[in-house]
């Protein structure tokens, strides 16, 4: 039985009631209980399996019973048992979406009892009348069983006239019994029958005045819901059934009365609402809180008929165009590709149709609305401002400005719930202790840079726990110790906190067992169990449901960040430098340095090619060498303080040459001369924002830090106003991809199927395929060329791309099959269905190239590709003009070069490196292939301009997040001879990724 939510083993009990045994696989004993079971024919119930099964159970599921003089027998290990028929086996999983193998699933009889929003509808209804009205509830059980009852004793009575007359010999009326059985199983019928009316009638009215509470149950239905759902996001995110019932009753008894019905359901499902946002924002990583937030609001407006949800399911997956043939041109030369075909698939849209044509109509309304720094509290252009609800409008800003979405997103929750459920409240350690008790394990989710220790300890001293508080970190050998130390906790009332669970998975049953146990048992009520653990989908979900679950994570912003780091430092450790005048300006410019290499996080790959986990103890540690250093010599040594903080330190950290290039830039700019002699030394380019205050006592650096700005402006990092844009966008993305992972998968819209839509687009993707390309007749073609290194660079092209475009072919045609029945749906199926539906490229499709277009564009890409390839395979002539971007393995072809190069000038590919020459022509004017070299282009700039009149690097104008490089000279060049003057060596990456992949680098 598939058991997520513990209604099965209820059921269990309550059905076999006092016979059942009870066992689990950890314990020792369970198969001896099995035996005695299967010898005295009591049923037994295994609980919390996974997906694999002892193989001692295997003789019980196969029934090898084999029958030996009169007597049944099975083969339990190496005993043979006796075998009564009465056996019963019930076998429970808490996991919510098991994938048992077919050997387990044809020999058992699966049973899925996960709960469903309709039967927990009827739960929580009978919950909430049998709080307000009892009286009406009581009244229905009593009916239900009376009816059962009635029901019953018909059968009985037509089972025994049966018997009888199955029984009876010569003339029926002869048979003085049976005549009396037939008249007194009349009036008895007729009795019940009119009873069974009554009751019914009566079960009609009771059932009429328990509707009234319906939008109460149905609310709180939609709500557990929600909350289930975010076991797909992180899987630590586990709620049980039971405490959420507890949750609805304590809103139940804590909201407001009123004498109306309808006012106190609204009451009530608004204290409810709220009361479950507080609850289970406590667990949620920062990052979630929106998303709950939103999803709650979606799924509450979805029920009530206030959302369309075609496009809702815009809102998500945004436009698909395939076929740029059909499209109309875009009239906007500032509007990028991807928005335009946002526009014109938004125009499919029943309330939208026109909205591509008003860009030619009003397209510098549409350029101040796109340019303005708040567009969603903009007015729209022309019609489309009044036209427009709340949705809709963000329909267009989805389509426009990705960036926005969240702020859209954050103002839709506060003007259809409230602006309390954009507001989480924090984490409040002692209420924490007072809502739990001593059957309740704590846990803490534990996220990078953050350890709960120190709190913990704090906390306990202000309880009076600390000479009863036990911690221990889990590892290797810690098991038995963790055992002794709960077992001692449960007797004596301490407090035991073990610390970092991920890393003794495999002790996690036995640790369920114990949590277990303290459900039964009477520990002591001072005891309290607190674990942490990083998220990991091997977590026993028994104990995550039975728990208080919260996330820990630093603190957002520079503000916040210096301010935790100066609570590290105690006024003793600020005041013990010999050289305090020195040392507090360092201090504080050390302080910036570690929360500008956090906070640089938040710009993804502008930020850092890999995030590092920078953490207090390396800011402890170089605190302490500043203190050391400062001490021990007269003059600074800067040369050593920066190598042993940056180079060492935090260094230590940083594999990629470019960050540590970074690293060394911030530590020259915060460690130098100037900073202890210039007054006010700006610390960024906002020159009145971040600098060295003026020395004073250690209050005096806090208040000025609390005087820092909330939210940090990208100048105080170096970065431009379109870093911000950027991560903003792939925050957008990921709210619109794991939205989507919360998605039915079975659903249709206005009509049409989601496998009908699938079937649709994987169609238009075959249409759009571009055929293969002739390998042996481009050998042919080529003739001598084919052995040149460019000749081998095209052939490998040739080979690869059409292994892509079978694969795809291929992949698409199983998939056609799949969803008409005539082949089995694999796993990869199933992922390409799910990717199709969300119009993203699927996963072994991607393995050729790396990309991040969605299918649309990425489909329309491929063609662009293969057609370079195509032209110069059909005519083995060289393009003029290299795309670049076109090539699997770029290197590859920048090699082909060089040894071309190298070979006509007859000189050693090893001295040659490359000069590259930016080029002010238009392409058109490019008549011809350069002498010596190639012609480049597909390479873009993040991060930065280009002025094509000057031939330099210029800062990105507003909103330009990726500028198009013209075509660049690749010229081979010696070494020796390369210049080097006024030339920025720019790092060049295959894609956005820098950090790349173990398959594949970036």
């Amino acid at each position: 039985m598939i058991d997520p939510q513990c209604q099965a083993i209820k059921w269990i009990k309550n059905m076999e009631k006092g016979k059942l045994k009870t066992i689990d696989l950890q314990q020792y004993d369970f198969l001896r209980t099995l035996e005695n079971s299967i010898q005295f024919g009591t049923p037994v119930l295994l609980q919390n399996v996974q997906e694999t099964l002892d193989p001692s159970l295997a003789p019980i599921l196969d029934k090898a019973v084999i029958k030996q003089g009169g007597r049944l027998l099975i083969k339990l290990g190496d005993k043979e048992v006796d075998y009564n028929p009465e056996f019963k086996f019930y076998i429970t999983t808490r996991l919510s979406n098991p994938h048992y193998t077919p050997e387990i699933a044809t020999k058992t009889t699966i049973v899925n009892f996960a709960v469903k929003e309709v039967g927990l509808e009827a739960q929580l209804l009978a919950i909430v009348v049998r709080r307000e009205r009892p009286d009406l509830e009581e009244q229905k059980d009593n009916l239900v069983l009376n009816i059962s009852a009635g029901k019953r004793k018909l059968v009985e009575l037509e089972d025994e006239i049966l018997r009888l007359l199955n029984a009876a010999e010569g003339s029926l009326l002869d048979d003085e019994v049976l005549v009396e059985t037939l008249q007194t199983s009349k009036h008895t019928s007729q009795e019940i029958s009119e009873q069974l009316e009554i009751s019914e009638e009566t079960e009609e009215k009771i059932d009429l005045a328990r509707e009234g509470y319906r939008p109460c149950a149905q609310r709180a239905s939609i709500l557990f819901f929600v909350l289930n759902d975010m076991g797909r996001i992180d899987p630590m995110y586990q709620f049980s059934l039971d405490a959420y019932n507890n949750l609805f009753n304590s809103s139940i008894d804590k909201s407001t009365h009123h004498a109306k019905l309808e006012d106190r359901i609204l009451a009530l499902n608004d204290y409810h609402t709220y009361a479950l946002f507080t609850f289970t924002c406590r667990a949620l990583f920062e990052r979630h809180k929106l998303l709950f937030s939103f999803q709650t609001c979606v799924k509450i407006m979805e029920v009530a008929g206030k959302l369309d949800m075609e496009e809702y399911f815009y809102f998500l997956k945004g436009g698909v165009v395939l076929d740029r043939e059909t499209q109309m041109d875009n009239p906007c030369r500032w509007l990028d590709d991807a928005s335009w075909d946002n526009i014109t698939e938004l125009d499919r849209l029943t309330n939208f149709h026109g909205i591509a044509n008003s860009f030619e109509q009003y397209a510098r309304d549409w350029h101040l609305w796109y340019t303005s720094d708040e567009p969603e509290e903009a007015m729209l252009p022309g019609e489309w401002g009044n036209s427009c609800n709340e949705l809709q409008k963000m329909l267009i800003v989805r389509s426009l400005r990705k960036d926005r979405v969240a702020f859209c997103s954050t103002s839709f929750i506060i003007n259809n719930l409230g602006s309390k459920f954009v507001e989480p409240p924090v984490l409040d350690m002692p209420a924490v202790v007072e809502d739990s008790n001593c059957r309740t394990p704590l846990i803490f989710v534990l996220s990078t840079g953050v350890d709960p220790t120190s709190g913990l300890v704090q906390l306990a001293d202000e309880v009076g726990m600390k000479n009863r508080f036990s911690a221990l970190s889990l590892g290797q050998g810690q098991a038995p110790l963790a055992t002794k130390l709960i077992k001692e906790g449960v007797k004596e009332g301490n407090w035991v906190y073990l610390a970092n669970c991920h890393l003794s998975l495999s002790w996690m049953p036995h640790l369920d067992k114990l949590v277990e146990q303290l459900q039964s048992e009477e520990p002591h009520p001072d005891f309290r169990l607190w674990l942490s653990s990083n998220p990991t989908k091997d977590f026993p979900i028994s104990i995550l449901q039975a728990g208080l679950k919260m996330t820990t994570e630093p603190p957002k912003g520079l503000k916040a960040n210096m301010k935790r780091l100066y609570g590290l430092v105690s006024e003793r450790t600020f005041s013990r430098c010999k050289k305090p005048e020195k040392y507090k300006k360092l201090l504080f410019t050390l302080c910036f340095f570690h929360s500008v290499l956090i906070e640089r996080r938040k710009f993804l790959q502008l930020g850092w090619n890999i995030p590092y986990d920078f953490n207090d103890s390396d800011f402890e540690v170089s605190e302490n060498l500043l203190n050391m250093y400062l001490d021990e010599y007269d003059e600074t040594p800067w040369d050593a303080l920066k190598y042993l903080i940056a180079g060492v330190n935090y260094g230590g950290h940083v594999t990629d040459d470019m960050d540590r290039r970074l690293l060394h830039t911030y530590i020259n700019d915060f460690f130098n001369e100037n900073v202890l002699n210039t007054a006010f030394y700006k610390l960024s380019s906002l020159n009145d924002t971040y600098y060295v205050p003026k020395d004073g006592p250690y209050q005096h650096y806090k208040d000025y830090i609390s005087l820092l700005p909330n939210v940090d402006h990208p100048a105080a990092f170096g970065q431009h106003p379109n870093a911000d844009i950027t991560s903003q966008i792939r925050e957008t993305h990921m709210l619109f991809e794991t939205l989507l992972s919360l998605q039915p998968q079975v659903s249709s819209v206005k009509g049409e199927s989601t496998e009908d839509k699938v079937l649709g687009l994987a169609q238009d993707v075959r249409e759009h395929l571009p055929d293969l390309i002739d390998y042996h007749n481009t050998v042919s073609v080529l003739a001598e060329d084919r052995h040149t290194p460019m000749g081998v660079v095209l052939l490998q092209e040739i080979l690869r791309y059409n292994h892509l475009i079978n694969l795809i072919a291929n992949s698409l045609s199983d998939l056609e099959k799949g969803i008409k029945g005539l082949v089995v749906m694999s796993e990869d199926l199933e992922e390409i269905f799910r990717c199709i539906n969300e119009a993203k490229v699927p996963a072994m499709w991607s393995k050729t190239y790396p990309s991040h277009k969605p299918l649309g564009s990425w489909t329309r890409d491929l063609v662009q590709r293969v057609d370079q390839f195509f032209k110069w395979a059909h005519t083995g002539t060289m393009p003029l003009i290299f795309y670049l971007s076109y090539f699997t393995f770029p290197t590859g072809f920048l090699t082909a070069v060089l040894q071309t190069s190298a070979r006509a000038n007859s000189i050693s590919v090893d001295t040659l490196s490359w000069e590259y020459t930016v080029q002010i022509l238009d392409d058109v004017n490019i008549t011809g292939q350069p002498k010596d070299g190639v012609y480049i282009k597909g390479m873009y700039l993040e991060g930065a301009g280009w002025d094509r009149k000057n031939c330099c690097l210029i800062e990105a104008n507003a909103m330009q997040l990726v500028c198009e490089m013209p075509t660049i000279h690749f010229k081979p060049a010696e070494l020796k001879k390369k210049a080097g003057r006024g030339i920025y060596a720019c790092p060049c990456y295959y894609y956005p990724d820098r950090a790349g992949t173990a398959e594949r680098a970036s």
